[in-house]
This record gives C-alpha cells, sequence and structure tokens, in this order.
C-alpha cells in the first residue's frame, strides 16, 4: 500500500525501538523518535554484521561511517559523543551500504542484471561526480554511489527530492541540452525534485547511467521521479535513466540479508 514518508518514518521507529533493546543506542526527542545506534566494539546495531565488517576492513567505505549527523540537536546528551549520519536507524546510506557491502552481493547475476552493471565492480561511496557549470567551474554534488558507471541516488523517509529557484539550476552548462526546462514540475517560483536533475546532469555530464532506489510504498517519490523523466529531451539518455525498489532489489539478495532488511526496514 502507498504511504508517506511520515507514516514510514513511524513504522521505522516502531520497529527499531523495539530492536534497539539489544543495542546500545540512543533515542531523539519528538513526536516520531528516531533510534541512534553506535558502534560496540566491531559490531553496531544499524548494521547486518557482515556489511558492518566489511565496511571497516575498507578503508574508503569506512570513512562515509562519519558523515556528519544534522539531527544532534534532538538528542539527549548530545555533547556526551558524536553522532554520525549512519547511526541513525533512518538513514538511506546505511541502507545503501548494509546492502551493497554485504560480501559477494555484486557477484550475484540477478542483482548486477536489475543494476546493469558487470558482476564483481567495488562500489564508491559519495561520488562527487563535479557537475559543470556555466562559469567552467564544477559543483559539489554528491552522489550516494557509484558502481562503474551507474550513479545511484537512494531513497527512504526522505519526504522529496528538494527544490531549487530557476536561477540555481540555470548555473548548469547542459541544463538546455538534457531537459526540456519548460517541463520540469515547478511550484511557485521553484523547480521541484532538485536533487534528481542536478543527478542526471551529472550521468550526462560523465556519461553514465543514473538510478534512483526508493521504498517501493512511496508512490509520492515515484511520480516525482516521472515528472522529472518526462523533461528529458534524448530518448536514448533516458534509456539510460532507471528506476528500481528496495523490494526489487531484496528479491535479488541473499535470504539472511533479506531478512535482516525486513526486520528491520520492512522491506520484503
Amino acid at each position: 500500500m502507498p504511504i508517506s514518508s511520515v507514516t514510514l518514518r513511524r513504522d521505522l521507529s516502531q520497529r527499531n525501538v523495539v530492536r534497539a533493546n539489544d543495542f546500545r543506542s540512543d533515542l531523539s526527542y519528538g513526536e516520531i523518535p528516531s533510534v541512534i545506534y553506535r558502534d560496540e566494539g566491531g559490531t553496531h546495531g544499524n548494521f547486518i554484521p557482515a556489511s558492518y565488517r566489511s565496511i571497516c576492513a575498507h578503508s574508503e567505505w569506512q570513512k562515509r561511517l562519519k558523515k556528519q549527523y544534522t539531527g544532534g540537536r534532538w538528542i539527549p546528551w548530545r555533547g556526551e559523543r558524536t553522532r554520525y549520519e549512519l547511526d541513525c536507524a533512518n538513514s538511506s546510506d546505511a541502507l545503501l551500504m548494509n546492502v551493497f557491502c554485504y560480501p559477494r552481493v555484486l557477484c550475484r547475476s540477478h542483482l548486477c542484471t536489475l543494476l546493469g552493471i558487470a558482476p564483481g565492480i567495488v562500489p564508491v561511496f559519495g561520488f562527487k561526480p563535479r557537475v559543470p557549470q556555466v562559469n567552467g567551474r564544477g559543483d559539489q554534488t554528491e552522489t550516494d554511489m557509484k558502481i562503474g558507471d551507474l550513479l545511484v541516488e537512494a531513497k527512504l523517509t526522505e519526504s522529496g527530492f528538494q527544490s531549487a529557484t530557476f536561477q540555481l539550476l540555470c548555473r548548469y552548462r547542459d541544463l538546455d541540452e538534457v531537459f526540456e526546462v519548460g517541463d520540469l514540475p515547478v511550484v511557485g517560483e521553484k523547480v521541484r525534485a532538485y536533487q534528481l536533475v542536478r543527478g542526471i546532469l551529472a550521468a550526462y555530464a560523465i556519461e553514465c547511467s543514473f538510478l534512483l532506489l526508493c521504498d517501493g510504498r512511496r508512490t509520492d517519490l515515484v511520480d516525482g521521479w516521472f515528472d522529472v523523466i518526462r523533461a528529458v529531451r534524448s530518448c536514448s539518455f533516458r534509456n539510460r535513466l532507471k528506476l528500481l525498489t528496495w523490494q526489487e532489489i531484496a528479491a535479488a539478495l541473499p535470504a539472511r540479508l533479506r531478512q535482516f532488511l525486513d526486520e528491520k526496514y520492512g522491506i520484503s
């Protein structure tokens, strides 16, 4: 059944409040509290153990664990220690790494076929494609993951894809070449789905494909995707733009990882 970002956050909160009894964690203030897990000397409540071991053994992946957490002001005893984005039970980055850091998962033919990649490629997390601007510089856009020639944007409980003014959007060199700008979704004076537009421009600039990963119950995100895709000028380039749900990804995963996703995220 379709659900909203608020409903999904509430479901994740309920699941993880129960689950957190077995792990060291904090609970944020608010009507829908977030569970903030912590490392316990080689294990971490927000990760399936096999994926967490892989992350800790890979120097570049391990750096991702230090991504800043922006909700610290809602945490009791916030000065006690530093919390990070991937400690939060709602983190789409943590979900992404739980899946794609699992040992040998990218050697599975079904999953690689879904993604349209060759088996055995090592993913890069927090990739910066430096999307070219009119002034000749590249911006600081960060893509959640890059696997070979595939850029991936991952979503979970986020309310949308952010918005931006036309003025901000027009700084990108390839905007008019990639999009029929008048067909982009607009509310008031702002363009909706700014993150998607920017990610697609990044894929175009570095000759990659682009994938949005989201929960299949979030039909609002699926609708937002198609609102942007319809504005893409080139049919051949549009064929390199993909949408998959976490549920579709889960079907191609090992049984133990599928069980973890069902228990922790309700993804089945």
